[in-house]
């Protein structure tokens, strides 16, 4: 029956696939992913050789029809993104909701995503949360974290190196630099590491420090 399978695909360690995903990468009919470049090297180290198509955020907009119509004309296809799980501050949002408007059968599967072990390891109180991906980069970024000074779920954030010392000064102005923190960064790579202390210490530790990677920062809510 044809339908989109939504896969996670390894944030870094490659043996973090699942054996399902694997096999369903080689069954289905057509892969779209993010960057086909990336994408071929798993392809390679686990001899799948699906045809694949682009699939981003420069042109979702102009191809979504043309991928529902082939899933209604019975292909199966399957959604990767380049590391952790479609539709996650990744593509994949825009064709899952045109799939569940035209009811076609969607099924993602449960699988890497950077921010669950980032969480997990800060040592921060994780029963309730939120996940605010990448803060706006000019428009908005002040107004929302004026409002995230009062959010008193521990707050979860996506960051970029050349940012990293940037977000943690502006946490510093709005929640404080006693806020206590963590920032991990290449989880599941060689070069993986998790930082913990107050927004104060994890400013001081980057500025001496250059950051390479990409970052997921946890920070404990208001109390």
């Amino acid at each position: 029956m044809s339908k989109l399978f939504v896969i996670p695909t390894p944030i870094g360690n490659l043996e973090d696939i699942t054996l399902r995903a694997i096999r369903l990468l080689k069954e289905v009919d057509l892969v779209l992913a993010e960057d086909t470049r990336t994408t071929k090297k798993l392809f390679n180290h686990f001899e799948i050789e699906t045809a694949m198509s682009s699939f981003h955020m420069h042109n979702e907009h102009k191809v979504l029809t043309k991928f529902i119509d082939k899933i209604k004309n019975g292909e199966t296809i399957a959604l990767v993104s380049d590391a952790g799980t479609p539709a996650i501050s990744d593509p994949g949002f825009l064709l899952v909701r045109e799939c569940v408007k035209e009811k076609i059968e969607v099924d993602c599967l449960p699988g890497p995503t950077a921010f669950v072990p980032a969480l997990v390891n800060s040592g921060i109180p994780n029963e309730r949360f939120v996940f605010e991906g990448f803060l706006p980069v000019k428009k908005g970024r002040q107004t929302k974290l004026k409002h995230l000074s009062e959010e008193k779920r521990t707050m979860v954030f996506y960051e970029s190196p050349h940012r990293i010392i940037k977000t943690l000064t502006q946490f510093s102005k709005f929640f404080g630099e006693e806020r206590r923190a963590s920032v991990s960064r290449e989880i599941s790579k060689l070069f993986e590491e998790t930082k913990r202390g107050s927004v104060l210490d994890l400013i001081k530790y980057f500025e001496s420090k250059k950051p390479k990677g990409e970052f997921v920062i946890v920070v404990e809510g208001k109390k």
